[in-house]
């Protein structure tokens, strides 16, 4: 198979990309092929499960130099201020060009939009659609690109692998320059079948990698699979030390993904307390609950280990019952469903992996180090985030990059042929797995190193552990993958295998505590 423009992730990221490549040809009426594959359906993404909103400058009271200092602050030193600016400058054109495909941001009784503030944030810029803001931006682009003449989606089709010179006999390293994509090996998940799809531009867009721990409010399909995909390739990968646990997730262990509590409520007047009732904040940091997410955090970790608790609490009953089902309506129900009321009780909650800072490093056009290879999304490291994600900036650092791919892309496709004689996927003398239990198992086990050894709060000695125990694991399951007919369940476990060891390796480097990154031992 080939296509021209291939798009490897739905979310937010994927979409917009695919859509804007469709019109432009569509106007200059050329023909064009564009293929997205997406390993569950097109719905399915970390973009699906944004709560709180997106982050832009769309009043005058606000300004760009505003919340480019915010994102500065909050990235900790570590932000490059030139992204930083272009994405903050661009973000109101990309907002308009959401609005214009059908997104609905909730507005206010003078019909003005409904600002909301979230951590970090020193003014009202998150616009939102009541809890569900990254939904219905999902379901905006989903209509846009379903009903595109140009655009094809193949749903249960999983990348196995991106196709390089690697292929061809050539042996690459990250120091390689010349480096070149042709497209990916696929395997559809409904037939078993591996098969060879070549493309002249090829987009990860393929999300983050919260299922690398136990607690996170990723989606179960957040396996790092482009980032891993991207390291197997030699692409340069960066800052994967930087893992941003969301504060607040609800405390309920029978939830996978944790169902997150957003931000926006404690903007809206929710306070944190311990089991006693103290509003512990005040203690940590002058901001209270609106600190950046790595400070409460770390405040809420050191609280539960000071208590020995499995929780702290969110305080709702300081907001308006009208407010809290209004705005928070997915929030109010879900609480309700399993006996909480939080008009009149707290909630219990606890951090949860939630966004990676780190990626595969692309420059401004979302160009990664391998040519033809663009990266947009979580899976991508541009520099706007540092050592630390300022609220709600992640939507529109996507938009922002996967609109500059889309540039790019256009200007030189034509300059871009095909590759020949690339091999067909060969699994010869594999047999099929009948052990997943030993899959599952060593996912879990992989999961329990990451959370323990590499969480929030990280030591010398807990990094030397998990190392250790990431080798054995990597030894085990190279020999089960080798000799098996590939599942998903396989892949994932391979993909994640290979961005724990990445997320650990750069804990081990980084001697600076600086962001999301705290290790005891630091001096």
């Amino acid at each position: 198979m080939k296509t021209d423009f291939l798009i490897i992730g739905s979310g937010i990221a994927g979409l917009s990309y695919a859509y804007k490549v469709a019109e432009h040809f569509r106007k200059k009426k050329e023909e064009v092929s564009i293929t997205i594959i997406t390993k569950a359906n097109e719905d399915d993404s970390n973009t699906k499960y944004a709560q709180g909103g997106i982050a832009a400058v769309t009043k005058n009271t606000d300004s760009f130099d505003s919340h480019i200092k915010d994102t500065l602050i909050a990235g900790d030193g570590l932000c490059d201020e030139e992204v930083v600016r272009m994405v903050v400058e661009e973000a109101p054109k990309r907002i308009q060009e959401l609005i214009d495909w059908g997104t609905n941001f909730d507005k206010n009784e003078k019909g003005e939009y409904d600002l909301a503030k979230e951590g970090g944030h020193s003014q009202h810029r998150i616009l939102h659609h009541k809890d569900l803001t990254g939904n219905e931006i999902e379901r905006a682009l989903i209509h846009k690109v379903e009903t595109h003449p140009y655009i094809t989606i193949y749903n249960h089709h999983f990348a196995i692998d991106l196709i390089t010179q690697h292929h061809l006999g050539k042996e690459i390293t990250r120091t390689t320059t010349d480096k070149q994509c042709y497209g990916v090996y696929v395997l559809n998940r409904k037939t078993t079948e591996i098969f060879t799809l070549l493309s002249k531009v090829t987009l990860l867009a393929s999300g983050g990698i919260g299922q690398a721990y136990l607690n996170t409010t990723n989606p179960t399909v957040a396996t790092g699979d482009g980032i891993a995909m991207a390291y197997r390739a030699k692409a340069l990968i960066k800052n994967m030390e930087f893992v941003q646990f969301h504060p607040t997730a609800l405390y309920n262990v029978n939830d996978n993904p944790a169902f997150l509590i957003s931000e926006a409520v404690r903007g809206a007047g929710a306070i944190l307390k311990d089991h006693k009732g103290y509003a512990f904040m005040e203690d940590y940091d002058k901001r209270k609950d609106l600190a950046p997410r790595d400070v409460v955090a770390r405040s809420i970790d050191a609280e539960m280990k000071k208590s020995g608790k499995h929780h702290v609490f969110l305080d709702t009953t300081t907001i308006s019952i009208e407010k809290l089902k209004n705005h928070f309506p997915t929030i109010f129900n879900k609480c309700k469903s399993i006996g909480i009321d939080i008009t009149k009780k707290n909630i219990p909650v606890v951090p949860a992996a939630h966004y990676l800072c780190g990626g595969v490093d692309v420059n401004i056009n979302s160009e990664s180090s391998i040519s033809n290879l663009y990266v947009s999304g979580e899976c991508a490291h541009t520099g706007l985030h540092g050592a630390n994600r300022l609220a709600s900036n992640s939507l529109i650092e996507a938009l922002v990059f996967s609109h500059n791919a889309f540039l790019h892309g256009i200007s030189k496709i034509e300059n871009i042929s095909f590759k020949d004689n690339i091999p067909e996927w060969n699994d010869e003398g594999t047999v099929s797995q009948n052990e997943e239990i030993l899959v599952s198992q060593t996912k879990a086990e992989l999961q329990n190193i990451l959370s323990d050894y590499v969480g929030i709060i990280r030591s010398n000695e807990r990094l030397e552990r998990a190392i250790a125990r990431l080798k054995l694991i990597y030894n085990e399951s190279e020999k089960m993958y080798n000799k098996s007919k590939l599942s998903v369940s396989i892949c994932e476990l391979r993909n994640l295998r290979s961005v724990a060891y990445l997320v650990t390796e750069a804990a081990i480097k980084q001697k600076k505590n600086i962001g999301l990154h705290f290790n005891v031992d630091n001096k």
